[in-house]
């Protein structure tokens, strides 16, 4: 295993392949013009010029990426690609199982040595669909918050300014893409774990319909957690998302095939569609440039052939319910970790862990009861409406290393991603879409939530968004 090393200067800029997309790259080595070997050695030099920066990887195994991107070549010389990612630079998120590398979660309480012979379902879906794995992306310690930093391999931050956070807990994953570090990812979302960072860094990621993507092992924050695609445009996420949403019976959750191809039903776009925008939700205080920046964009959606009214779904916030769920959840994880190892790691997640062990069975039952109230008023909502689109989150990046900006009133990260959690507890799909760019050149995004099991919906809404603007062209001032 080689890791690319980050002692050069990093003032320079890869030219050549690391920019395009994932349908780019494929169309460029169907009609031979590219080839998988030169698309990974971009990629691998992206990361060697610019990781340095951002932290967004904590493993690059560049000897295998090129070792299977020139097998990959062989198979689009025989006109004989094996899969829909066949030679496509991807990464994943070191929450999820991947062969021959070690799962480290963030923690140096997890074991750094093998033998690492399983795959998760996700990225044994797109080893199978031909994607040239190129490393391990950097996480916060057990995923547990909306930033990523960590005992383990210390912050990772913003493609758009290097001394702002990433987001998380996705955060390298989100700088990976952002910065041409491979086109694709995969990430986690629990309360926003892959919208957050996208919203910050200036990219796209999609949280599924809870059981659209499997997931093994089975999180501790159980049916909150889900696997998701995170790429820069979304004709990409829709083509990741084909290939993940396949069935494993690892997962006892997971649904059967989807009926729509998220990549047919692109062409689509928003057409005839009935949406809502709720600028607020009935109860968020969202930064005045981050709300004029939305509004703006929800009336492209006009001009796409859909009906835009402003409607609030009505209710309150549940971050209450949502922090039994989450506590409770990071007590269960850090449960066979002692005292002494415990030392070693983040203290607030230490912390919440101590909090969530003074939930009852009742309080969790209790928040359950909010959790599925909440569900049956947004299946009743859509029966009205077909997309919602909200800010992805009130805010942008702040500094690197913090759970929440320097003066905020409270101490937690759920106190400003109050756009997000709510439809991990209602388990609907939302996809984040870069929508501008503030005074101070940071990214915002746009949040387009659907009905359960509209996964291809929401994506063709928020592809027909980007091809109407240009947001995602931008490119971070770490490229020059």
């Amino acid at each position: 295993m080689t890791s690319v090393s980050r002692d050069r200067d990093t003032t320079g800029d890869t030219t050549g392949t690391a920019d395009l997309s994932a349908t780019e790259l494929l169309a460029g080595y169907r009609s031979g013009e590219i080839s998988p070997v030169q698309a990974t050695r971009d990629a691998l030099e992206r990361i060697e010029e610019h990781d340095g920066a951002v932290n967004a990887f904590c493993l690059v195994d560049a000897d295998s990426a090129l070792a299977a991107a020139k097998d990959s070549e062989a198979r689009w010389q025989a006109g004989e690609p094996i899969g829909p990612l066949d030679g496509v630079p991807t990464s994943i998120k070191d929450m999820l199982l991947t062969i021959g590398w070690p799962t480290r979660r963030g923690s140096t309480t997890t074991p750094s040595e093998g033998p690492f012979e399983v795959d998760g379902p996700p990225v044994a879906r797109v080893r199978e669909a031909g994607a040239v794995l190129l490393g391990k992306n950097t996480t916060p310690e057990l995923a547990w918050k909306g930033v990523t930093d960590s005992p383990l391999t210390g912050v990772t931050t913003n493609p758009w300014d290097p001394s702002r956070t990433a987001g998380g807990s996705s955060g390298g994953s989100a700088s990976a893409v952002g910065l041409g570090m491979g086109p694709l990812s995969l990430g986690t979302d629990a309360g926003g774990s892959v919208r957050i960072p996208a919203a910050f860094t200036g990219t796209v990621a999609h949280k599924p319909t809870y059981g659209r993507i499997a997931h093994y092992p089975g999180s501790a924050f159980g049916t909150l957690a889900n696997v998701g695609p995170m790429t820069r445009t979304v004709a990409d996420a829709a083509l990741l998302f084909d290939v993940v949403a396949r069935p494993d019976t690892r997962d006892p959750w997971v649904l059967d095939v989807p009926r729509e191809s998220a990549v047919d039903r692109l062409a689509g776009g928003a057409q005839g569609l009935r949406i809502a925008f709720s600028p607020t939700l009935g109860f968020v205080d969202v930064d005045p440039e981050v709300a004029a920046l939305v509004a703006a964009a929800v009336e492209v959606f006009s001009s796409l052939g859909a009906t835009v009214q402003s409607a609030d779904p009505g209710f309150a916030d549940p971050v209450e319910p949502f922090h039994t769920l989450w506590f409770a959840a990071a007590a269960k994880s850090l449960e066979p970790i002692d005292a002494r190892a415990r030392e070693r790691m983040d203290p607030a997640l230490v912390e919440i862990a101590e909090q969530g062990t003074s939930v009852t069975a009742l309080d969790y039952l209790g928040a359950m009861a909010v959790r599925n109230e909440l569900g049956t008023l947004m299946s009743a909502f859509h029966d009205e409406y077909d997309l919602l689109l909200t800010p992805t989150l009130p805010i942008t990046a702040f500094e690197g290393g913090r759970e929440v900006p320097e003066g905020w009133p409270d101490p937690r990260w759920t106190s400003w991603t109050p756009f997000t959690y709510p439809f991990n507890m209602t388990q609907q799909p939302a996809t984040s879409v870069p929508c501008g760019f503030t005074s101070a050149g940071l990214p915002v995004g746009l949040q387009v939530v659907g009905p359960r099991h509209a996964d291809a919906t929401v994506l063709a809404a928020a592809h027909a968004y980007q091809q109407a603007t240009d947001h995602h062209l931008r490119r971070p001032p770490l490229l020059g």
